[in-house]
C-alpha cells in the first residue's frame, strides 16, 4: 500500500465579503506584524552564538516557517476566490450567503448562516456550503420542508425563516 494520498479539494470557490475581509486582515497582520517581529528575535538570537544548541533560534526558525506557509496559502486562497457580495434575483429562496432558520419536528429552531469553507464557524453559526445541511437547502423557499443525510441519519427541517444582509 502506497502513502499517497491525493491532494485534498478547497472546496467550493466562494466567500463573502465579511469572509475575504477577515482573510486579508488575517494576512497582512501576519506579513506586516508577526513575521518582521519573529526575524527581528531571530536576529537577535542568531547574534548570541552557537546557534546548533540556541533553542530561541530554532523555534524563531520554526515559526518562520510556520508563518510564511500561511502566508503563501492565504495568497494563493485570495486569488482563486470569488466574493458574491449581489443579492439573489429571489430572495424568497436560500442561496449562498444566506441567513437561514430552521425547525426541526421537536419544534428547536436554529438558525445559520450559509458561507465558504474559508469562512466556516459554527459557534457563529456560520455552516458551510458544501455541508449536508446547506446543501439540503439550496434553493428551497420559504416553508419547504427539507430532508437532510447527515452522519447520524436522515433528519427533517423546515425553512422558517430566509435574510440576506
Amino acid at each position: 500500500m502506497s502513502r499517497y494520498r491525493p491532494p485534498r479539494s478547497h472546496g467550493t470557490a466562494l466567500i463573502t465579503p465579511e469572509g475575504e475581509a477577515r482573510m486579508r486582515a488575517e494576512l497582512h497582520e501576519l506579513w506586516h506584524v508577526r513575521r518582521p517581529q519573529v526575524t527581528q528575535s531571530v536576529s537577535e538570537a542568531a547574534a548570541q552564538g552557537d546557534r546548533s544548541e540556541n533553542a530561541e533560534y530554532t523555534y524563531g526558525k520554526k515559526m518562520l516557517r510556520e508563518i510564511d506557509s500561511r502566508v503563501r496559502f492565504l495568497t494563493k486562497r485570495l486569488e482563486n476566490l470569488k466574493v458574491v457580495s449581489e443579492h439573489p434575483s429571489d430572495p424568497n429562496k436560500v442561496y449562498f450567503g444566506a441567513w437561514v432558520t430552521v425547525e426541526d419536528d421537536d419544534g428547536k429552531t436554529s438558525r445559520y448562516r450559509i458561507v465558504g469553507p474559508d469562512e466556516l464557524d459554527l459557534k457563529l453559526n456560520l455552516i458551510s456550503i458544501d455541508s449536508p445541511l446547506a446543501r439540503a437547502l439550496l434553493g428551497k423557499a420559504l416553508d419547504a420542508e427539507v430532508r437532510v443525510h447527515t452522519p447520524t441519519g436522515e433528519q427533517t427541517v423546515y425553512v422558517v425563516e430566509i435574510e440576506y444582509p
